[in-house]
């Protein structure tokens, strides 16, 4: 098998195509990079870690990357052609961050690319723009903390002016460290024992969660597809605090639940278990191939009692109100709590667009608290560290309908402690918390 360093150019060629795709078309980039690795699945673990490590580290530190070139460049970053652009962040992102990458591989391969690509004409731009900084990368000074944390300004203000300095801080910096990957045993298939014997098997190292055994961290494996307890269906990718919300709601056998933003299915998955082959989950979202995704983990860990739908979450559905046990609303939001697994989250986000997905989840929440039957529950959830989205959505509720908060301080373990269970809701940030940043509030029906 071919070592990295054997395949250094075929590998860089493919992270300045995911690099562009994401940059310059505004793809995503856990779509397009996972593409690109099934597509090159011949390649070892090493160079598939090196691809991704390089693909996602040029995102994380895209604002400092930038302002380095800037730094050096003649020609502002702005202005340049899209692919040398992404080849000069790539390799400067080598440069700064991978001390076992020479230098001068790192400056030579861009050389390469660059000609390769039809560029010739800028192959001494890119060489002395790149030998320059590696010349000079000592002296760099990061002197803002939105700069050295890669944040955009407005963005760390508003965390800032939300939570304090020290807190902006830590959320900022927690987004920069590498974390595990979190899965959700299926004890419906296997025991825990079981399961973590199954990774261990695969020299997959495999921590447990304390507070909630159902959980596992794992690292060191190369695709999860190709482990055996994902393809048998013993586990599934879910964060803590997405497994948290199932962990939030009394189940009882029996039970009807509509999720309605369900995909990939996680939390659906988790309430089918919990159901323990009784009563029904219905799992929708708003296009087939999400749908399609849900149901390919519903068939892969095998829960009959579940089933999934194509619908959109602002057509009310008259045939379901009053009908549900419990409505599970993950709605779309920001994203602002998972910036450490999709970076280019933090780019594409701007205060307008906050405001205006605070907006679409009302206008989803107005309809789905009616499927709710009186008693029942509402569990209103996102992956964002938002008040607007959050907090302020969630009193909105309280505000204008038949809905009561419940008492979340015994439900979600030993997990977190926070005087706003007692309200009905809690808020995960990132770096203050070992997870996700993420919300969860809970509502009873009242009638």
């Amino acid at each position: 098998m071919a070592k990295t360093n054997d395949r250094g150019f075929e590998n860089r060629e493919i992270i300045l195509d995911v690099l562009t795709e994401v940059l310059e078309n505004g793809s995503f980039v856990h779509l397009v990079l996972n593409q690109a690795l099934q597509k090159y699945q011949y390649l070892d673990k090493p160079n598939r870690a090196f691809i991704t490590r390089v693909t996602e580290g040029t995102l994380e530190y895209l604002i400092q990357i930038d302002y380095i070139i800037n730094l050096y460049s003649k020609t502002r970053i702005s202005e340049m052609k899209p692919l040398i652009r992404s080849l000069l962040r790539m390799s400067v992102y080598q440069l700064i961050y991978m001390d076992r990458v020479p230098d001068s591989a790192v400056c030579n391969e861009a050389v390469k690319l660059a000609a390769k690509r039809r560029f010739q004409g800028l192959k001494g731009f890119v060489n002395g723009v790149l030998r320059t900084i590696s010349r000079e990368k000592a002296s760099l000074v990061f002197d803002t903390p939105s700069l050295a944390y890669s944040i955009p300004q407005w963005l760390y203000e508003m965390w800032e002016k939300r939570y304090g300095s020290e807190k902006a801080r830590i959320i900022a910096a927690s987004f920069l460290k590498d974390s595990p990957t979190w899965v959700r045993c299926n004890m419906s298939r296997a025991d825990r024992g079981e399961i973590i014997a199954s990774l261990e098997r695969q020299g997959v190292s495999v921590e447990e969660c304390p507070g909630l055994p159902i959980m596992l961290s794992i690292r060191g494996y190369d695709y999860i597809e190709g482990l055996e307890a994902f393809l048998k269906g013993l586990i599934q990718v879910q964060d803590v605090t997405s497994a948290l919300v199932g962990e939030a709601v009394s189940v009882k056998e029996g039970d009807y639940i509509i999720d309605v933003c369900a995909a990939p299915g996680g939390k659906s998955l988790h309430l089918a278990e919990k159901l323990r082959g009784t009563g029904m989950v219905e799992a929708r979202d708003l296009t087939y191939q999400k749908a399609a995704r849900i149901e390919e983990n519903r068939l892969r860990c095998g829960y009959q009692n579940m089933k999934t739908v194509v619908w959109d979450a602002l057509c009310l559905d008259q045939d379901a109100c009053g009908k549900a046990d419990v409505v599970i609303a993950d709605l779309p939001c920001s994203g602002l709590g998972i910036i450490g697994k999709k970076p280019d989250i933090k780019y594409n986000m701007t205060w307008e667009k906050l405001k205006e997905l605070a907006a679409l989840q009302r206008d989803m929440l107005s309809l789905v608290w009616q499927y709710v039957k009186p008693g029942g529950m509402l569990i209103y959830s996102t992956c964002t560290i938002d008040a607007m989205e959050n907090e302020e959505n969630a009193l909105w509720l309280r505000e204008r309908f038949p809905l009561e908060p419940v008492d979340l301080s015994q439900r979600l373990g030993r997990i977190v402690q926070a005087d706003s269970l007692k309200e009905g809701y809690v808020q995960f940030l990132p770096g203050v918390h070992s997870f996700d940043g993420f919300f969860i509030s809970a509502f009873r029906r009242v009638g």
